[in-house]
């Protein structure tokens, strides 16, 4: 999730930001913060970051440091039972606006279809790691269904254990994405590594599929190929989509994040992307050991804002290591991920002379 209502206050001004007028300091911090919720919002709790893929895009295949940790069940639900979903009125008002705004209709099928329309209604449940590979996932699905919180993960289907995703999708799991490179097993773990395939992940995924249709489960099943911007990638995603065709699943290309860690050149088609940078104002980052980090993308715990293991979500949403980091967004401090190896834009880089 993100604050919806953020975005919606903060889009003329950001309009005009991105237009390229120049606006003082102290009027844009007022407005920004006038804007902010002082409820918090969670865009990711990432439950573990253990994973036994071997991605080439992802740091932390080859950069991230910190332990392997998978969170603790009573914590999953102390995060949990301090949320609140937005209201059917709230994610109605939100859509008129996106239609009206970003242009992007309720029936199309694309990343910014995703990220308008799925993104705001379910806290995400990945992060550095493979959901599939953590046993308390049905508990912590039911948990969220039960207090009226949509669910979603990413995941590798190449470790779809059958018993347990059925079981989320008992237990009312919204959306589950599984991560396809390649229709080619030899390609694909060139991409994801020697643990991964497609042959058994699309076996899997057909018999995902029928279950569902048999007992009307809701789960909306979502394929997506990451754009790496390689030779083969345009006709190996039509074959995807053949592979995929007619069946009951959201097939889309993903624009690939973090540039800054890989750079191929692969332009963003991603609205979010595009924009300056809201995530210090519209929502928190849960870490597998309970720290609270400024985005997802923070996959060392870098910038550490506070721990939800001590601390309540809107202590630390309205504290001072937050408010600090607000501020870093203005000043553009060096020394910092968002600063230095973050390519979206900083708000700081709008600001007058």
């Amino acid at each position: 999730m993100f604050d919806v209502e953020f975005y919606m206050k903060v889009y003329e001004l950001k309009k005009r930001l991105m237009s390229g007028e120049k606006i003082e300091r102290e009027y844009l911090v007022e407005k920004l913060e006038s804007y902010r919720s002082p409820e918090p919002i969670v865009y990711n709790i990432e439950t573990t970051n253990a994973c036994n893929m071997h991605c080439e895009m992802c740091p932390r295949t080859t950069i991230m440091t910190r332990p392997i940790e998978t969170m603790k069940p009573d914590l999953f639900k102390k995060v949990i039972d301090q949320l609140e979903p937005f209201s059917v009125e709230q994610l109605s008002r939100w859509e008129d606006f996106a239609v009206k705004n970003y242009g992007i209709k309720k029936n199309e099928m694309n990343e910014n279809h995703y990220f308008l329309y799925v993104i705001p209604r379910v806290i995400v449940l990945h992060g550095y790691g493979d959901p599939l590979l953590d046993k308390s996932m049905p508990q912590y699905v039911k948990w969220m269904t039960e207090r009226g919180l949509e669910s979603y993960f990413s995941c590798n289907p190449a470790n779809i254990n059958m018993e347990r995703t059925i079981e989320t999708f008992e237990n009312g799991l919204g959306y589950v994405k599984y991560s396809i490179e390649s229709v080619d097993d030899l390609r694909h773990k060139e991409v994801r590594g020697q643990a991964s395939n497609f042959t058994e992940s699309y076996k899997n995924i057909l018999k995902l599929l029928e279950l569902k249709a048999q007992r009307n489960y809701k789960t909306t099943i979502v394929i997506t190929m990451i754009n790496l911007n390689k030779p083969w990638q345009h006709d190996e995603f039509e074959r995807l989509q053949e592979a995929f065709k007619d069946l009951d699943v959201y097939v889309y290309l993903k624009s690939q994040d973090q540039q800054w860690y890989e750079d191929n050149k692969q332009q963003t088609q991603s609205i979010h992307w595009i924009e300056f940078c809201q995530f210090p104002w519209s929502s928190m980052t849960i870490k597998s050991n309970g720290e609270s980090v400024e985005c997802v993308e923070d996959f060392n715990n870098e910038i550490i804002l506070g721990d939800s293991a001590t601390e309540s979500l809107y202590d630390i949403w309205n504290g001072d290591k937050y408010k600090r980091f607000r501020n870093d967004h203005f000043n553009l401090r060096p020394g910092i991920k968002c600063t230095e190896q973050c390519d979206m834009q900083l708000v700081g880089s709008f600001l007058s002379a």
